[in-house]
């Protein structure tokens, strides 16, 4: 991992997060791409594919639970990291990135909703 001026650059296959790590900071995929995988007793699962302009780990501002995935480079990716802190001072400074935030949450709880459907009718 090599740090920059903005941002930490990651090679493929680090982990730039690990499930079940205590997480404190969210992340802004500045270039590249990672992937969400889910760790379990047969190994990991590809969840989801994360692109530049892509946050995560966002949950880890308002409830301060442990990560629900880890994410990894696929390929070179350059990742920016924002505490609690900065956070907070940016909403402070620009309330919309609040809503952009409240946006790509709520487009995964529908895109999530989809996937339940999905599999409740599989399983009928």
């Amino acid at each position: 991992m090599a740090d920059g001026a903005l941002g930490k650059e990651y090679d493929d296959g680090e982990i730039i997060c690990r499930q079940g790590e205590r997480g404190e900071c969210m992340y802004v995929v500045q270039s590249g791409h990672a992937r969400v995988l889910r760790e379990g007793a047969s190994g990991e699962t590809p969840i989801g594919e994360l692109a530049a302009g892509d946050i995560f780990g966002e949950m880890a501002i308002f409830d301060k639970q442990p990560r629900s995935a880890t994410i990894r480079a696929q390929g070179a990716a350059r990742v920016l990291t924002l505490d609690r802190r900065a956070f907070l001072r940016r909403v402070h400074e620009d309330p919309s990135l609040a809503f952009e935030i409240l946006k790509k949450m709520s487009q995964r709880i529908r895109t999530l909703d989809d996937e339940v459907l999905r599999l409740r009718h599989l399983s009928q």
